[in-house]
Order: structure tokens, then C-alpha cells, then sequence
């Protein structure tokens, strides 16, 4: 995912989770500070497949699906002007895996503290607490602001 060696890169998950709405919002405003791009990557992934001869789904339709709900997030999240500021990337694939992978040679990778799954009271969910020991690039973990 990487373009060019020397811009500065803000790579940020996103899963349609509040949180991670939190985290493209920070993203977007920091990669404004360091006149840096974005890329918003959204992962998705058959649960069970693995292990089985053939996918039991027509795997083009969700990817499709994934596309259309980030473009309309994004949309939502940033507005339709700031929407074309960021790349978009949609990976099949294991989330904190993908994550780490788009973030080699980044500025920063941003993750919301929670994502879709897990337990409401959790700190952190798998996938934040994942990339931030592994990641080799520093991580910002967004927290949803309490309303």
C-alpha cells in the first residue's frame, strides 16, 4: 500500500464501529498537521472458512458489500468534501494481520480501542491491543468519546 517512500503516511482500520470512526477522524485531522495522506483500510473476512475446500459464499459479493458500506462511512464520517483526501483500501484477510501489513513504512498506524466484537467493558480489543505489539510503526489507539 505503500506509495511513495518519502510522503508521510497515516494508515487507520476501519470496521464501522464508532470507535474506529473516532480513529479516521483523528487520522484525517493529524495527516492535515504533517501534511501527510491517509489510507483507510477496511478488512473483511468470511468467519469459519478456513479449513474448508471451497468457500461456501460468493466471496466478490462481499467484498463488493464492504466496499459500498466504507465509501457510505466514510461519507458519513468525514463529509462528501473530505472524503476523496483519503485512499481507501478494502483487504481480505485476518484484520490485525492486514493492518500490520499496510502499515509497514508508515508515519503512524491509528486504530479505534474497540472494534464490532468483544466485550463492552474490554480496554482494548484484539485487534488494537495486536498492532500495538507488533506494529512497526508507532500506534495511536483512539478511545470513543463518551457522549
Amino acid at each position: 500500500m505503500a506509495e511513495n517512500a518519502s510522503e508521510r503516511r497515516v494508515v487507520v482500520g476501519v470496521d464501522g464501529s464508532q470507535s474506529s470512526y473516532e480513529a479516521l477522524r483523528w487520522a484525517v485531522r493529524y495527516a492535515g498537521l504533517v501534511g501527510g495522506t491517509v489510507d483507510a483500510v477496511a478488512v473483511w473476512e468470511l468467519p469459519g472458512l478456513y479449513g474448508w475446500s471451497a468457500p461456501a459464499v460468493d466471496m466478490d459479493v462481499d467484498e463488493d458489500e464492504t466496499r459500498r458500506k466504507m465509501s457510505q462511512e466514510l461519507t458519513d464520517v468525514l463529509g462528501a468534501d473530505a472524503v476523496g483526501s483519503v485512499r481507501t483500501h478494502v483487504v481480505h484477510g485476518n484484520p490485525a494481520d492486514v493492518l500490520l501489513r499496510a502499515a509497514e513504512g508508515a508515519d503512524v498506524l491509528v486504530v479505534g480501542s474497540r472494534g464490532r466484537g468483544g466485550f463492552a467493558r474490554a480496554l482494548l480489543g484484539s485487534v488494537s491491543q495486536h498492532v500495538s505489539q507488533h506494529a512497526s510503526c508507532p500506534v495511536v489507539i483512539v478511545r470513543l468519546q463518551k457522549q
